[in-house]
Order: structure tokens, then C-alpha cells, then sequence
């Protein structure tokens, strides 16, 4: 039986600090008809599924949370429960597709259950229909779950047979509670036998990570107040933007960027427009980002993530400058060990009683948080075209989770030519939502333009 890691469980725990909140990540896919049936599209992904043991497998939580909770198998897996189907009132246009999404993806998942359904979305508009994929984020983050998706909708042949892993027996409770105890041991004695056996490397782990801590603690400094941040209720927004691929890869190349540097300065001046429509001031503290950054080492459907946290530029107005900005802070960061930091302050938590643990989060989840403003996710997707029951998929929508008064939030996903932002937004503070996404665009397209201008002016001088 496998133990989510702390890093899995904060998802569990920051859902349960709070009751309007829903901790699930999603994925959007949007085909050409026609429609196939229930049982059409049942038949498609089920075998698949069913060589994915984490998908047929609930949570089990401890009692008074004294070990980490565990995956455990289940008896029966009920297919017919995790596969949805509804559909757009008419027209069926992105407004219909984006308010059902918000819906979906507001409505916590059944604890007694795998923690993941899939939705089948009828009705949109040119004879299309759509896939939605909900998973909670204790059960995977944006990379693994973009992973998991591109697997369902593979071209490869479906596997045949039976799995290669079989349900095993639940142990009872206090099995489960003995080898916590035993685990936390046995973790603590093979890290104090890593240091003794390589003193230097050690020393340089602790130095990295304090210097790590250092920068990070510039992030308890509350951000500037404004409409971003505060309460937040159960209800969501959900709002998307669209932006060419090679557009984006051709600024960063243009201007010495990568493409998340370009992906978050177009998000960077979407959010400095939206503070100017509300009569509100992007000062140079106004937005402080947690940007996850991919640590993964594995290909387990789990959550190999570490965090940045830097201050975005929305006081800068030229696109062009606040580009330069946002690859020189990221870099600035990176250089500080700041993501390292955080990774081993997570991976030492697995060495400490779970139930500190979890109620130190549970208690931090619970303050009034003003530090963190928004949360932005870069998440690289197939560079292919993939697709199911043998229609393309002709778009990907990503979704991310708000929570811990961050009222808004942005996923980005590079998907064969093209790169989606997906905007997820507390409903009563954002009625305005589709200003960001509109917002994002525009900033693409400058941001182009100048590329463009650049290009034309070092050939001239050529």
C-alpha cells in the first residue's frame, strides 16, 4: 500500500481547511462529430484506465491523521460512476462550454471514491463535442496529468488482457498506523546515514536551501492590496485564450526568452489591464505569483512540483521591457535556490509525526493569506496532434484550482500548434473574467508586432 507523499496530501488538507473550495486540475479537449455513444466511448478508454492502478484506487486517511494517508485498492471498480455526460444549451458557444467547465470543476470529488471522472459534452457549436478530465491534485500534478491524458487519447493500439498489477488485501488500521511509525524511522535514520556518508554534499544541501529560505521570505511581505486577493466563495468563472505556438517560441527567440517567460508576461499584462479597468494602481508590489516548476524525476502519477514565487512587473507598460523583466526576475530566482528550498522544506516534512504536519497546514490554510496573489502554471503538452475514436483533437483547455483567498488563477498548455490559458476565477469577485483572457491576447499579439519590428529592423541593418 503507497503513501501519498506531503507534497500530495497539502491538496487534502488545503480542500479541507476550507468548504468552498475543490482542489481538482482538468483538461479540456474539444473534437469534431459526430458524437460517439456512451458505450462507443466507454469502451475506448476503460481498457486503458484499467492499466492505470491509481485510477481505480480511493484514499485512506488515518485516524486523528497519525501516519500520511494511503492509496488503497479498491474491490470493485465502478466505471459506469466516473464517466459523465451532459450537454450545451444552444449555441453552444465558448461562453456555454466555459460556464458548464466552471461548474464541474467547482463540485468537490467523492472521498469514497478514485478521485477522477471524465465528462463527455454534447452540443457544441460545428458539430463538435468535448472531454473533460477531472483529477484531484493530491493524485497528480499539471505534467503527470497531461501525461495521463495524452495516454487516453493515444493512437497506440489499447492493451489487451488483464493488468499487470492485481488488488491487494486492505490492511487494517493498526497495520497501517505501525508502518507510519515504522516509515518515519526508518526515512529519518537513511538521511542522517546520507549526510555521514558524504559530509560535503550534505553541507552544500543546507547551504542551498537556506540561501533558498532567504529569498523566500521576501514573500512574507504582504503584497500591495487590491480586488485580486480576499475571500472566496464555492462558486467559479472559467474563461480561455488562445495563442499560436510558433508565435510565441518566435518572441522568445526574437528577445532572448523562453516560452514561459513569454507565456507569463502576457499574463503579467493581462492582469496589469485588469487592475487599470478597475480604477486600481499596479504597483511594483501588486502581484506576487506561485509559479510551480517541475521537478519531476519520474514518470509516477503523483506530484513532483517545487514553487517559485516572484513579483510580476504590472507596473511596467511596454511589453517588450516587462518581457525582459520577467526572464531576468525568474532567472534572479532560479539562481537563488529558491525552488530548491522549498523542495527540501516539503521532503523534510515526510521525516516529522504526519499529524504536525497536517495541522500546521490545516492552520496556515486558515489565516487570512495576503501574500500570494495568483497562481500561474506553465504546463508543456503533446507536441502532436492526438486523438480519440479516430476524430482529432482540435483544441486543449487547461484548468487549475484556486483557494487560500487567491481569486484567480492561470494555466497555460502548449498543445501541438498552439497554446491555450485557461483562467479559473472566484465567480462573485469576477464577473469580469473574459477582460484577462482578452487581455492575454492582446499582449500576444503586441508582443508579435514588436518581434516582427525587431526582425525587419536587424535585417535592414544587415
Amino acid at each position: 500500500m503507497e503513501r501519498l507523499s506531503p507534497l500530495d496530501a497539502i491538496f487534502l488538507d488545503a480542500e479541507d481547511a476550507d468548504p468552498h473550495v475543490s482542489m481538482a486540475i482538468g483538461a479540456i479537449g474539444v473534437l469534431p462529430g459526430p458524437v460517439p455513444s456512451q458505450a462507443e466511448f466507454m469502451a475506448a478508454l476503460v481498457p486503458r484506465l484499467r492499466a492505470v492502478r491509481r485510477a481505480q484506487q480511493r484514499v485512506r486517511r488515518l485516524p486523528f491523521d497519525l501516519g500520511p494517508p494511503v492509496w488503497g485498492d479498491l474491490g470493485h471498480f465502478d466505471a459506469d460512476y466516473h464517466f459523465r455526460r451532459t450537454a450545451l444549451p444552444a449555441p453552444g458557444d465558448d461562453a456555454a462550454l466555459c460556464a458548464l467547465v466552471a461548474r464541474v470543476m467547482g463540485q468537490r470529488l467523492d472521498r469514497d471514491r478514485p478521485l477522477w471522472e471524465s465528462w463527455v459534452i454534447e452540443g457544441l457549436s460545428g458539430d463538435r463535442w468535448a472531454v473533460l478530465i477531472k483529477l484531484h491534485h493530491c493524485l497528480a500534478d499539471g505534467m503527470s496529468g497531461a501525461q495521463l491524458v495524452a495516454a487516453l487519447f493515444a493512437t497506440a493500439p489499447q492493451p489487451t488482457g488483464e493488468p499487470d498489477w492485481h488488488a491487494e488485501p486492505q490492511p487494517n488500521t493498526a497495520t497501517l498506523l505501525w508502518d507510519a511509525f515504522g516509515d518515519i524511522t526508518s526515512n529519518s535514520l537513511r538521511v542522517l546515514s546520507r549526510a555521514l556518508h558524504d559530509p560535503k554534499d550534505a553541507a552544500q544541501r543546507v547551504a542551498d536551501t537556506f540561501a533558498g529560505l532567504s529569498r523566500m521570505s521576501t514573500a512574507l511581505t504582504p503584497a500591495t492590496p487590491s480586488s485580486l486577493t480576499g475571500p472566496i466563495g464555492r462558486s467559479r468563472r472559467y474563461a480561455v485564450a488562445r495563442a499560436s505556438l510558433p508565435d510565441i517560441r518566435a518572441i522568445g527567440a526574437t528577445f532572448g526568452a523562453t516560452v514561459n517567460d513569454v507565456a507569463l508576461t502576457a499574463i503579467t499584462l493581462g492582469y496589469r489591464e485588469v487592475l487599470r479597468h478597475r480604477g486600481e494602481r499596479p504597483d511594483t508590489d501588486t502581484l506576487r505569483a506561485a509559479v510551480p516548476v517541475s521537478i519531476r524525476a519520474t514518470d509516477n502519477l503523483d506530484n513532483q512540483i517545487s514553487v517559485l514565487l516572484p513579483t510580476l512587473p504590472v507596473e511596467i507598460a511596454d511589453p517588450v521591457m516587462a518581457l525582459h523583466e520577467v526572464h531576468q526576475r525568474l532567472a534572479d530566482l532560479k539562481h537563488s535556490k529558491e525552488a530548491e528550498a522549498a523542495t527540501t522544506v516539503a521532503a523534510l516534512s515526510g521525516h516529522e509525526p504526519f499529524a504536525f504536519t497536517t495541522l500546521a497546514i490545516r492552520l496556515v490554510s486558515r489565516l487570512p493569506q495576503r501574500n500570494i496573489v495568483t497562481v500561474t502554471t506553465n504546463v508543456p503538452g503533446p507536441p502532436t496532434q492526438l486523438a480519440m475514436l479516430g476524430r482529432p483533437v482540435l483544441e486543449a483547455f487547461p484548468y487549475v484550482p484556486i483557494a487560500l483567498r487567491i481569486r484567480t488563477g492561470v494555466a497555460a498548455l502548449s498543445y501541438h500548434d498552439q497554446m491555450t490559458f485557461g483562467v479559473t476565477a472566484d465567480f462573485d469577485s469576477n464577473p469580469d473574467v473574459t477582460l484577462l483572457t482578452t487581455a492575454i491576447e492582446r499582449a500576444i499579439a503586441d508582443l508579435t508586432a514588436a518581434a516582427e519590428l525587431h526582425a525587419e529592423a536587424t535585417s535592414r541593418l544587415s
